[in-house]
């Protein structure tokens, strides 16, 4: 297991440092940070003073190793409009997103495992059916367009729930947070079930075909011969073997829906990293641009990790192979 660990970690150094090399060059290539940083009336000559100073006269690779120095240490530049590091601007929008895709994950959890399991156990029941046209329908409709329908529906014409913004929050040891206060929860609901809408669909129907497969494997229907209970043969034959391919897929989906996370917050107004992110393009702020590529594909390649560490535990057979 060890071995299987270390190896997986070597992977993800390697893949991090491809996603840091391909940020370099974007930055290396888009923008100039002595035009963002002097104003116009500014000589050629002080602006040659300056890149000389900043070292944008150096080879690509002395750049490139000097960034990759400072990125181990924390530092990937500072922002041209904040005027600040460029990770601390991005942790401060952190707690927004990773609580909006909290939430989000939760609803996915609780919605997409009892109604994919009652789905595969009762394929042909009238509730079965309608949740696969709909679940075609929900992986088909895009998530903007899922939010901008919640915000129509129950903000709009039902005034239920806010439509924009993170509501009163609460600051605990720098992470300020929406879920110590009603207000704060209530401008969580919208945005989490229009997050969840489009994975929601993909692991109800995930759920439902693998558990229909083991459900057909030759150990649940010995389960069934020697007499055990239904339940005990659902939950603990078949949907437990059902749970590794869901961990798998889970994991890559978590990274995906930060991603998605640009667009819901757009619509929400929720301030978090995507917001962040589109704000720093229009703004053309390539330092914040590629710090939040690096960080993303941290997260990323962070979560993957933990996943196929998880896998091995589960499945000691993905180990096994490994060695071969």
């Amino acid at each position: 297991m060890f071995a299987f660990i270390i190896r997986r970690t070597t992977q993800a150094v390697i893949v991090m440092l491809i996603v840091s090399f391909l940020g370099f060059s974007i930055r290396h290539q888009i923008g100039d940070p002595v035009r963002d940083l002097v104003g116009v009336s500014v000589s050629a000559a002080e602006r040659e003073i300056l890149r000389n100073k900043l070292g944008l006269n150096d080879p690509f690779f002395v750049q490139y190793l000097r960034f990759l120095k400072n990125a181990l240490h924390g530092d990937l530049g500072n922002s041209f409009f904040f005027k600040k590091p460029a990770l601390e601007v991005i942790l401060s929008k952190a707690p927004a997103t990773l609580e909006l895709v909290f939430c989000s994950s939760l609803i996915i959890i609780f919605l997409s495992i009892p109604i994919g399991i009652f789905a595969a156990i009762n394929p042909k029941n009238w509730f079965s059916r309608l949740t696969m046209g709909l679940s075609i329908v929900g992986v088909s409709i895009p998530v903007f367009l899922t939010a901008i329908m919640l915000i129509y529906i129950f903000a709009v014409e039902l005034k239920w729930l806010p439509s924009y913004g993170r509501g009163a929050t609460v600051n605990i040891g720098g992470w300020s947070t929406g879920f110590l206060t009603i207000d704060g929860l209530k401008h969580l609901i919208l945005p989490s079930i229009a997050l969840s809408s489009i994975m929601l669909p993909l692991f109800i129907r995930l759920i439902r075909s693998e558990m229909m497969e083991v459900l057909e494997t030759e150990y649940v229907k010995f389960a069934w011969a020697k007499g055990l209970k239904r339940w005990r043969v659902w939950f603990v034959h078949a949907f437990k073997n059902t749970l590794l391919p869901v961990i798998t897929v889970g994991g890559v989906q978590i990274g995906i829906m930060i991603a998605y996370t640009i667009l819901t917050e757009t619509v929400f107004q929720w301030q978090g990293m995507g917001f962040m992110f589109l704000e720093a393009v229009e703004r053309s702020d390539t330092t914040l641009i590629v710090a939040y590529m690096i960080t993303v594909g941290a997260i990323f390649v962070v979560v993957n990790t933990i996943v196929d560490i998880v896998y091995g535990l589960v499945n000691p057979t993905v180990r096994i192979t490994g060695r071969k």
